[in-house]
């Protein structure tokens, strides 16, 4: 699903409007219908609606909803927050006129204006949409304080007011914190990003049947996964496949300490589905993992302790993972510097591997093309510098991926994957119970398995980021996010393989 800038947004809707043909009142009709079904399917009439509009078309949006939530029998009443002498746009006069009597207008020039709203009243926010491009001041920016402070549900048409589609934020920007995001054809950017995501609460996206035309020929560099979309990537089983159809991949990790990362990346590349594993350790690792693996094959490293030289051929594996537990020693530095010499495989790098690499400048100049690395956000950081807000880290991960031709799964909430070629993918599974110790190690394991059974970088990345997701998400619901631990993720791996399939 492809992400639009605000600015593209608007020609959408200017698209539609042209080529469909329909009105703008109408399409905002439209819009607000579809915003309105949402509603009515959580909430019963008994449930009180404030909707609190600006003079735009955001809060023609609000009007239009509390037309139709009054004439579906509910509760509304509607807070006009204006600025004396505020021009209005022509589809919220429209929606004005057409407001039955019926339902309690307030004006709201002044904070004075604004009369206390029962707790148990839902807030709808319909101040201003995803145009905005300035901080809100004086009676918005109030009327948002007032809103934090309410404690009860705040519902945001479209985008939080105050909160910019493109771009960071002030510190001291007024936005709306709304518990839910109702948002019109596509999530924006910024519901994707932390510093941004978390005045969107929980975000839902309703279609208005923007002109499919515009939307298939529009380009875009930021793409949200979607199961119909990872579907396409996955790969059936051959009937007369044997294990070596499906790779031969060798991780190099574990270090004193350390050894049950490497033990957790092994698992899930096995669950992943890759043919054949070997695994590298110190010899202080050969039994445990002999134990705790018995589907791997082991090499011993000539150190008791951490790796210190690659004992195996390059050619005889169809992807390296290095990290999980790697440890830093300067000789598993040198290590590292000697291995890239040689003509690999393709390389999944993830934890103390990005750590020397970000150490060592010369050794990050000769990252081969085509790898794939997993950092997380300060992991990044040490790689690319430090960034000014998510936007900017968005920039500087373009450059990185640009500069090194290299993959970059940057995790976290959404993790987004970036490419050589300057597109972003933003993954659309996941939940805070997989922030735990582990799981990206789980996530070497699955990149590291998928590559080797022959899907492309890209591929690998997609897929692989939507199903250890989506693994977290199943072992959520069926045992909570707070007791999740890794292990969990690759137990649910095959279910999230299932899940796909059946999507």
């Amino acid at each position: 699903m492809k992400i639009l800038s605000a600015a593209q947004t608007r020609s959408a809707d200017a698209y539609t409007i042209q080529h469909e043909p329909i009105t703008s009142l109408d399409l905002m009709e439209r819009a607000s219908g579809a915003l309105v079904k949402w509603l009515t399917a959580r909430y019963s009439p008994a449930v009180p609606f404030a909707i609190f509009c600006g003079p735009g078309n955001n809060g023609g949006d609000g009007l239009a909803a509390a037309r139709l939530l009054h004439n579906s029998g509910y509760n509304v009443q509607v807070f006009l927050v204006e600025e004396a002498g505020q021009t209005k746009s022509e589809d919220f006069s429209q929606n004005l006129k057409r407001l039955p009597k019926e339902i309690p207008q307030h004006s709201i020039q002044s904070i004075e204006d604004l009369p206390n709203v029962s707790s148990d009243t839902v807030l709808l926010d319909a101040l201003f949409g995803s145009g905005l491009s300035r901080p809100l001041h004086g009676i918005y920016a109030q009327v948002v304080e007032k809103m934090n402070q309410f404690g009860g549900t705040v519902i945001s048409v479209d985008i939080p007011s105050g909160l910019f589609a493109d771009e960071g934020l002030l510190q001291d920007n007024a936005v709306v914190h709304a518990t839910h995001t109702v948002t019109f054809e596509q999530p924006k950017l910024s519901f994707l990003l932390p510093s941004s995501g978390i005045y969107v609460g929980k975000w839902h996206v309703v279609p208005i049947g923007l002109h499919p035309a515009f939307l298939q020929e529009v380009s875009s560099p930021y793409q949200f996964l979607t199961p119909a979309f990872v579907k396409t990537i996955l790969k059936p089983r051959q009937k007369y496949a044997h294990k070596g159809t499906y790779g031969h991949a060798l991780i190099i990790g574990g270090s004193y300490g350390k050894l049950g990362a490497l033990i957790l990346a092994a698992k899930a590349a096995l669950r992943a589905g890759v043919g054949l594993l070997t695994v590298q350790v110190p010899q202080v690792g050969y039994s445990i993992v002999q134990t705790a693996v018995p589907e791997a094959m082991a090499l011993t490293d000539a150190h008791d302790l951490h790796f210190t030289r690659f004992t195996g051929q390059p050619d005889a594996y169809a992807c390296l993972g290095i990290g999980p537990g790697l440890g830093q020693a300067e000789d598993t530095r040198l290590a590292l510097e000697v291995l890239f010499r040689h003509h690999l495989p393709p390389l999944v790098l993830d934890a103390d591997a990005l750590n020397l690499l970000a150490a060592d400048r010369t050794l990050l100049r000769t990252l081969p093309e085509g790898s794939i690395l997993t950092p997380h956000l300060k992991e990044f950081e040490r790689l690319a510098g430090p960034a000014t807000d998510d936007f900017h880290r968005l920039q500087l991960l373009q450059s990185f991926c640009h500069e090194h031709k290299c993959y970059v799964v940057l995790k976290g909430a959404h993790s987004c994957v970036g490419t050589p070629t300057g597109e972003f993918y933003f993954n659309s599974t996941g939940n805070p119970g997989m922030a735990t110790g582990g799981s990206g190690d789980v996530l070497t394991g699955i990149l590291t398995s998928l590559r080797a059974q022959g899907y492309t970088a890209l591929e690998t990345c997609l897929l692989g980021v939507y199903l250890h997701g989506l693994a977290g998400d199943l072992a959520a619901q069926e045992m909570g996010q707070a007791s999740l631990v890794a292990s969990d993720l690759t137990a649910f791996l095959g279910k999230a393989f299932l899940a796909l399939q059946a999507s």
